[in-house]
């Protein structure tokens, strides 16, 4: 069940998403897919789009966790909800990063439970934005709990506010954001999300060599599939222009 402190903070996330944007959802989740467990895998294009795919998986009928590190499910006020909305915690050491994925695999397989997880591992740092190789771990985690992917892409939260740092130390790495999003707010971005049809995955496996990357692979064909069409007016680089993202990285699966 969600936990009602979730359900809460979910409904205050429609309005605050509706006051810094506008809410486009094209595709479907299927109620057979709502009332089991799911991983929704996402491209990750900027620090706003979680608040985005909040509020889209609210209005498709399922109340997404999220899978948050360690360091963030420890702070003193940020980490108290998001341990009370029952979100799933990853640690970066060897030892917990396996005893997460355990615990993640066992959570899946007992309830009913969306996950939506972001296979990059990070906002994209290809020039146009188009997603990233992405890592195995989402694959590997559909594969031990045997249940559906659903890709998941978007187009648009970015708009909404800087890429600003790796690492906030004080005001200065923050203001970025802060200000950009400030001025996005009378422009009121588009934000687009569609949800595609699970990734087939029937032919492949938890133990055998190789299979974890198939199904990376699909997974993220299947999200930059869903994203062409989002973004179909800026096929190359994104109009709008932020110049604190780093641009070092090329993606693989760019059409």
């Amino acid at each position: 069940s969600t936990p009602l402190f979730w359900r809460i903070l979910m409904w205050l996330n429609q309005g605050f998403v509706g006051l810094c944007g506008r809410l486009e959802i094209t595709g479907s989740l299927p109620p057979d897919l709502r009332s089991r467990s799911i991983l929704l895998a996402a491209n990750h294009i900027g620090v706003f789009d979680a608040f985005v795919l909040t509020a889209a998986c609210h209005r498709a009928g399922v109340a997404p966790r999220f899978m948050i590190t360690g360091g963030i499910m420890d702070a003193p006020v940020v980490g108290w909800a998001m341990r009370t909305s029952g979100h799933l915690r990853v640690d970066r050491s060897k030892s917990t990063v396996i005893e997460a994925f355990h615990s993640a695999v066992a959570a899946l397989r007992a309830g009913r439970v969306a996950v939506l997880v972001y296979p990059e591992g990070r906002i994209s740092h290809d020039p146009g934005l188009w997603p990233e190789r992405g890592k195995s771990g989402t694959a590997r985690l559909a594969l031990a709990a045997d249940i559906p992917v659903v890709p998941v892409s978007q187009w648009g939260a970015h708009e909404s506010a800087y890429w600003g740092t790796e690492v906030v130390t004080g005001w200065a790495d923050f203001q970025p954001v802060a200000t950009s999003w400030l001025r996005a707010i009378p422009r009121r971005p588009t934000f687009r999300v569609h949800f595609g049809p699970p990734v087939d995955l029937a032919d492949l496996s938890a133990d055998r060599p190789g299979d974890a990357v198939r199904a990376r692979d699909r997974i993220m064909r299947a999200i930059t599939a869903g994203l062409v069409p989002l973004r179909r007016d800026e096929p190359d680089v994104p109009r709008f222009h932020d110049p604190t993202r780093p641009t070092d990285s090329r993606s693989p699966w760019r059409p």
